[in-house]
């Protein structure tokens, strides 16, 4: 990615951001204070249905943790209740296991796939299938959680991989997907072979290419985008005769209906095209001829040109920026090589977006 010079002293010789670099916190247990806002959940040691609070199931864990559990062949003993979006209610006959992670939709949404390795913005409840008791949550913070989907357990991975945004999904989770290879988690009460069983309501994740709208561009001045090869394979032509402009031009080709840009703080998951204004020739590409890689990095560690032209911008869009010198290398760069002042021409793909805390 373009990473402003001023703001990094290896800039000049390393500007590519790996895509894991982005920040993000990890699914690590956590017993929270009132994790009981996570909704109630049923643990009698007599495996009734009643259900009982989040903190009251601490005390039933006690004769429910001795008792073998049931293994199920499905979620459909697990019932969950609330609206999704909302910290939900989770009752069962506990001590439950599943013998294979698996996953239900329990309410379906229509945006994009999580694929697999992606990053997903999140709320979660965990709780324990041996005893019935929550053991991490968010809801209660107000806050989402982002995760990228390769740092987390397996089974949390798994049973994500696949579902769409807004979906609201239930996943019991095996103990060799989730702390078995840890030993357990003592801090959250989880011991070696227990199932867990998750709800999670995703609300976004990392697209893997544009979508949205085509923007019509009638301005001759300015470089021609077209990606006859497909939405992830773009090229791009400079006018003939037309001088560099020299202020920054921002032009959207797609625009995405996802969330926006509001400031500089925010971390982007992006992949764009590079290009010399001077001839065309190409400077950096992260589409790799339709088998993009993406990268993400800190808006506000990049280039003058990317913090002004992408600020406003939405996910799933498609943008134009033709950079000046000025808001770009002024002093040029060493790696890819760039000239002192040289004008930019980049086509930006805004996949993701995570807000700035």
């Amino acid at each position: 990615m373009p990473v402003n010079s001023s703001r990094s002293a290896r800039a000049a010789s390393h500007r590519a951001l790996p895509l894991r670099r982005i920040a993000v916190a990890l699914l690590v247990p956590l017993i929270l204070a009132g994790a009981g806002g996570c909704g109630e959940d049923d643990a009698s040691s007599d495996q009734s249905a009643s259900a009982t609070s989040a903190s009251a199931s601490t005390e039933a864990s006690e004769s429910t943790s001795q008792a073998p559990a049931t293994i199920i062949d499905s979620l459909d003993q697990i019932t969950v209740t609330g609206e999704a979006g909302q910290s939900p209610t989770v009752t069962a006959a506990w001590p439950l296991g599943v013998n294979e992670t698996m996953s239900k939709v329990l309410a379906a949404g229509n945006g994009a796939e999580v694929v697999e390795g992606g990053t997903v913005e999140v709320n979660y409840c965990g709780v324990n299938g041996r005893t019935g008791g929550v053991f991490d949550e968010n809801y209660s913070s107000g806050k989402t959680a982002t995760f990228s989907l390769d740092k987390v357990i397996t089974g949390f991975s798994k049973g994500l991989t696949g579902k769409h945004v807004g979906d609201r999904v239930l996943i019991g989770v095996t103990g060799a997907d989730g702390y078995d290879s840890a030993g357990g988690a003592a801090s959250a009460g989880i011991e070696v072979g227990d199932t867990l069983f998750f709800v999670v309501d995703i609300v976004s994740t990392t697209l893997t290419g544009p979508s949205g709208d085509t923007v019509a561009v009638d301005d001759a001045s300015l470089p021609t985008v077209t990606w006859s090869g497909g939405i992830n394979d773009p090229s791009v032509s400079i006018p003939a005769g037309v001088e560099a402009p020299g202020d920054l031009r921002v032009q959207t080709l797609i625009k995405g209906d996802g969330a926006e840009i509001a400031d500089t703080g925010a971390t982007i998951t992006v992949n764009y095209l590079e290009v010399a204004y001077s001839d065309g020739h190409v400077i950096e590409s992260t589409y790799n001829d339709g088998s993009p890689a993406p990268q993400s990095g800190a808006l506000n560690s990049l280039i003058d040109g990317w913090q002004e032209g992408l600020v406003g911008q939405t996910v799933g869009s498609r943008v134009l920026l033709v950079v000046p010198g000025s808001k770009a290398y002024p002093n040029g760069n060493e790696s890819p090589s760039i000239d002192p002042d040289a004008t930019l021409v980049f086509v930006v793909d805004i996949l993701y977006r995570q807000a700035s805390s």
